[in-house]
């Protein structure tokens, strides 16, 4: 990879540039402008020496020391892609996958960092983000990032050092948090979550910001003291690799038949489905969904009291609620 570290006009540093010209041109940080600096320094393709892409025979694997110069072209020219990237397979499934960086971008921008903020990031993934992190705070020690399976973390240490940064790297179940480096002034969260952990809140300090995939929308909570927060979705949809551990459920497959084929397209009304699982029969939540004028994601939102937490649209007292795990 050394030939593409290196320079101002090699591949890599011209991918890089265009990749952050695209991200500008999509108004991704327009919120907080600082952040265009941290994806314009910190090298994707540190992070990713490896990564799959799906095509008509299968997933081809692109490698950053493959011999062929044309293939190692495109290999750095994939890693500045603004697409998600797999990384890690394993029997057919994706285990771990480096996020579409205008996505990245976007979720860094919500999670309203400020100087000084001590941050864990929960699926650590490549390391990229937590590099990002690290950057844009100028101190590593304020990032720990947490995943599940030993290889992930350990790639990503070796990631991380390579671009310079050495940021906290656990290896563990995110949904437990890391309470020996609490508390936090952010959680941000790159796997998706059948509900907010519980331990996440009682991690983080009084005014927090937790960000977490949740139902394919992106949450967005304040937390109120150690056992209460509240807040709304984004109204980006957001997909993302499930959180492995040992309470993630497996979701069971909803049934849509009998609904109208309009519903069945509709990504909103996938949303509400996703959100309400196990709690609201299908044909209830399209007459919700009809009814309700079919509500965007920023309606409807999520608060965790104690032990219990639900989702709700409009407002956290009804009349519409759900129970969350």
């Amino acid at each position: 990879m050394g030939a593409y570290d290196t320079g101002a006009g090699g591949p890599a540093a011209a991918a890089r540039a265009g990749l952050v010209r695209e991200i500008d041109a999509d108004g991704a940080w327009a919120g907080d402008p600082v952040w265009r600096e941290a994806f314009a320094e910190v090298p994707r393709h540190l992070f990713v020496p490896y990564y799959y892409v799906a095509g008509p025979s299968g997933y081809e694997r692109r490698w950053g020391e493959a011999t062929d110069p044309a293939a190692r072209e495109r290999w750095v020219r994939g890693a500045y892609e603004d697409v998600p990237l797999a990384t890690r397979l394993r029997d057919g499934e994706l285990l771990s996958s480096s996020s579409q960086p205008s996505l990245m971008a976007r979720m860094l921008v919500a999670l309203r960092v400020e100087d000084g903020d001590r941050v864990l990031e929960v699926g650590a993934g490549t390391g990229y983000n937590a590099a990002l992190l690290a950057h844009r705070l100028g101190d590593d020690d304020l990032v720990t990032t947490i995943d599940l399976e030993p290889e992930i973390t350990e790639s990503a240490r070796q990631h991380l050092a390579a671009a310079g940064r050495h940021p906290v790297v656990v290896t563990g179940d995110g949904a437990r948090g890391v309470p020996e480096r609490a508390p936090f002034d952010r959680i941000i969260a790159t796997c998706e979550l059948p509900t907010v952990p519980r331990a996440w809140v009682a991690q983080c300090r009084t005014g927090a910001r937790i960000l977490t995939p949740l139902a394919t929308g992106l949450l967005a909570l304040t937390v109120r003291d150690a056992g209460h927060a509240e807040g709304r979705f984004l109204p980006t949809p957001a997909y993302f690799v499930p959180l492995r551990g040992e309470r993630r459920a497996q979701a069971e497959g909803v049934s849509l038949a009998g609904l109208p084929e309009r519903a069945r397209e509709q990504e909103l009304f996938r949303f509400l489905l996703g959100l309400t699982r196990g709690t609201l029969d299908p044909r209830a939540a399209y007459a919700l969904w009809e009814r309700e004028d079919r509500p965007a994601r920023e309606r409807y939102g999520v608060t965790v009291a104690g032990e219990h937490a639900w989702a709700w649209l409009d407002a956290p007292e009804g009349p519409y609620s759900w129970p969350l795990p």
